[in-house]
């Protein structure tokens, strides 16, 4: 195909021109292409994804497999949503906050800082690390025993880790999306503890046990 200053700029995809074999380009949808800063390439391999609208990179890259992790993070969390008895609002939150994260990727911007469950990145910190003081327990151990609730908190949790590793391959000098994965994961241990409170209380729906 013979593209032109006419029909060049309806064949972009997510801004960029890609040329089959056998394609040209005229000198005057050439001129227009470096005047717009569009770039064109030939066919994408199969092995080869978008990083963003300018560069292409292997499917193997350590921002696509952190990529990938988030988006199975986003998925588990949209599971448990279909859950009774979970805490709906929280989860709704983690959501957003997740796909926040990828928005921060993509458009290389920071990440914003919010409040989840009601409680700020240091409170989040601390009540994870102090149960008997915030929930009148210690850390626990989950148990086969536990609510279906609390093992598939538990499992987000340990899916959370996972995400957060990955974040360090693929960004090691992004310590925003560190620290807001680390704090992710403290709120699902938060939601645990919660969680196993009112278990053993006979709770037989979400209870909250925050503590002023």
């Amino acid at each position: 195909m013979l593209y032109t200053e006419k029909n060049v700029l309806s064949a972009l995809e997510d801004g960029i021109l890609y040329l089959e074999q056998g394609d040209r380009l005229t000198p005057a949808a050439q001129d227009l292409l470096r005047q717009r800063g569009i770039p064109f390439r030939r066919e994408k391999p199969e092995h080869m994804t978008h990083l963003n609208s300018r560069e292409l990179v292997p499917k193997t890259h350590p921002r696509i497999a952190y990529r990938g992790k988030l988006d199975t993070l986003e998925a588990e969390i949209l599971l448990c949503l279909k859950e009774e008895a979970m805490p709906r609002q929280t989860l709704e939150e983690m959501l957003d906050f997740c796909r926040s994260l990828m928005r921060a990727d993509v458009l290389a911007e920071p990440v914003e800082e919010r409040k989840l469950h009601g409680l700020t990145e240091a409170q989040l910190r601390h009540r994870s690390h102090d149960p008997k003081r915030y929930y009148g327990t210690d850390h626990i151990l989950p148990e086969a025993s536990d609510s279906l609730c609390l093992l598939k908190l538990n499992r987000l949790r340990a899916l959370i880790r996972e995400t957060e590793l990955l974040s360090y391959h693929a960004f090691p000098k992004r310590t925003d999306l560190h620290r807001a994965l680390n704090r992710l994961s403290s709120l699902c241990w938060i939601l645990c503890l919660e969680e196993r409170t009112s278990y053993n209380k006979g709770g037989s729906t979400w209870t909250s046990s925050l503590k002023n």
